[in-house]
């Protein structure tokens, strides 16, 4: 077999994270066949995902060769010279000011909120990024309606992000075949391809970069604090105990580390039945001022849990563009006391 029908044949081979192939990304240094043996060279940025790469070429040659040998060339490890929290790099000198939005736990609207505050900002005339980086649930693409858009690529290499709404975003659930593929990936994997996507997307020149960030307190959250000069954060929570426990590590763990927290939202603060107008406390009450007063940071807004905001969500259509005034005053207020809490206040 020559070189050019396997370079084709590798064409099959899948970067872990990226939906694009190593022979179009330009990290098969060499190919030489020889009798029963082939000798594959790669450099690869990541080391940690070559052990996928190297299975998937195993794969695709194995009836060809009765030995395949493949090499890792580590020539081109430098971009991931991971800074530290005291001294962070900066993979998005692209961004004026860069907003991490995270929660303690998951479902309490965490994703929401970033994006009715990306498009808040929009609005007001900034050029927004919005980076969804809670890659195990990729729900960003659903909620401003480009679930159904695939990645692309430019003419020079880099990804394109989907847009609308006035914001750019990238997420991982753009590059799956289907919506419902599972991405079974270890930490080192996501960590490499959060690193993708702020370094080979073209983002433009943007005023906020808005991360989404996964809930808890893990790896994602400490690499992007040592890989990004972070301008502030938004911690969303609910009035429920259970979440202001989980949120209170989530609080320690930025003051720990040294980003600056912008403030608390409380989301799903309480109901309000449409037919009686009788407020409930679904999830209990207080619990986001409560947070916000132990740990001394500004409580940035409340939330109702709405029906419409709900639907709008699922509808991609954000609710600060398409609900009533009330609900858009929700995620606008948040946004203009978080500027406020970085001293912005104009254009």
């Amino acid at each position: 077999m020559n070189k050019r029908l396997i370079e084709k044949r590798l064409g099959g081979v899948i970067y872990p994270g990226l939906d694009k192939d190593i022979v179009s990304l330009k990290t098969i240094q060499k190919i030489e066949p020889k009798g029963d043996t082939v000798r594959i060279e790669l450099t690869i940025a990541n080391e940690s995902v070559f052990e996928s790469i190297e299975s998937q070429i195993h794969d695709v040659l194995k009836n060809d060769f009765k030995f395949i040998d493949i090499a890792f060339l580590a020539n081109k490890k430098p971009s991931l010279n991971y800074g530290n929290t005291n001294k962070p790099n900066n993979r998005a000198s692209y961004a004026k000011y860069i907003i991490a939005v995270t929660s303690g736990k998951g479902g309490v609207g965490k994703s929401t909120v970033s994006v009715n505050i990306s498009v808040a900002l929009a609005q007001l005339g900034y050029k927004v990024g919005l980076l969804d980086a809670d890659v195990y649930g990729p729900n960003t693409p659903r909620m401003i309606g480009v679930n159904d858009e695939k990645l692309q690529w430019n003419d020079e290499d880099k990804m394109i992000p989907s847009e609308n709404y006035g914001i750019k975003l990238m997420s991982v659930g753009l590059t799956t075949p289907k919506s419902d593929t599972p991405l079974v990936w270890r930490s080192s994997v996501a960590v490499s391809a959060l690193i993708q996507f702020l370094e080979d997307v073209a983002w433009g020149e943007l005023d906020f970069l808005v991360i989404d960030m996964p809930p808890g307190t893990g790896d994602i959250q400490l690499t992007m604090a040592q890989e990004l000069p972070i301008s502030t954060s938004v911690i969303v929570t609910t009035p429920q105990a259970i979440s202001t426990d989980d949120v209170s590590r989530a609080v320690m763990m930025f003051k720990e580390i040294g980003v600056p927290i912008g403030g608390i939202v409380e989301n799903m603060s309480y109901f309000i039945a449409p037919d009686t107008r009788a407020r409930y406390d679904i999830f209990g009450s207080g619990g986001g001022e409560m947070i916000a007063k132990r740990y001394n940071v500004p409580l940035l807004g409340q939330i109702p849990l709405t029906m419409s905001i709900r639907e709008t969500s699922d509808a991609g259509k954000p609710a600060v563009v398409t609900d009533d005034e009330t609900q858009k005053s929700y995620y606008r207020n948040i946004t203009q006391n978080l500027l406020a809490q970085m001293g912005i206040l104009w254009l």
